[in-house]
């Protein structure tokens, strides 16, 4: 839970604050980034990030808790789809904030805030794939261990048919000798 601000409230009051909170939420979450003012940015981070805390829980309680904060339900479905999927490797730190200078009218600091959408590293996405694709070769290897044990199993079972014979014939040769030996 986002630690509660000090100071005066965005906006004038409580609703005001959360209305606001909930729009600029919206429009992050529609067009992925939006330039607004570092004051708006850093309140707008916990706020954005515990909804998509929710989306990657992706149940219908949670779908309807984020519904109840914003009311377009086009956003909260590309938020739920689109943007849970792309973060769901990442553990928090969905958001990035910029800053950007002032704004030129009132000289305001403005800043950049946008969702991070890459993998979490390189390296750890070409590891999950090398592993999905060990996965995925895994049944065929075992499948030929089996039947590679399966005929090692039967050409065994073949020579161990054939060395009684085997061993009948030494015998018998072995018979034969000692036989002309004695006459």
């Amino acid at each position: 839970m986002p630690t509660p601000t000090k100071g005066p409230r965005l906006g004038g009051g409580p609703a005001h604050e959360r209305l606001m909170l909930a729009n600029l939420a919206a429009a992050l979450f529609e067009h992925k980034r939006i330039t607004t003012t570092v004051t708006k940015a850093k309140r707008l981070k916990p706020y954005a990030e515990r909804l998509v805390t929710f989306a990657k829980r992706g149940d219908l309680a949670s779908r309807r808790r984020v519904l109840g904060l914003i009311s377009d339900k086009g956003v909260v479905h590309e938020l739920f789809t689109d943007i849970a999927g792309a973060v769901a490797n990442r553990d928090g730190g969905y958001t990035r904030i910029t800053k950007i200078g002032n704004r030129k009218g009132d000289n305001a600091p403005m800043a950049v805030i946008e969702l991070v959408l890459e993998p979490v590293s390189a390296k750890q996405a070409v590891v999950a794939e090398a592993t999905a694709a060990a996965a995925k070769a895994a049944p065929a290897a075992e499948e030929e261990v089996v039947e590679t044990e399966a005929v090692e199993a039967e050409a065994a079972e073949t020579e161990a048919a054939e060395a009684p014979e085997a061993e009948a014939e030494v015998a018998e040769t072995e018979e034969a000798p000692a036989a002309e030996d004695k006459k």
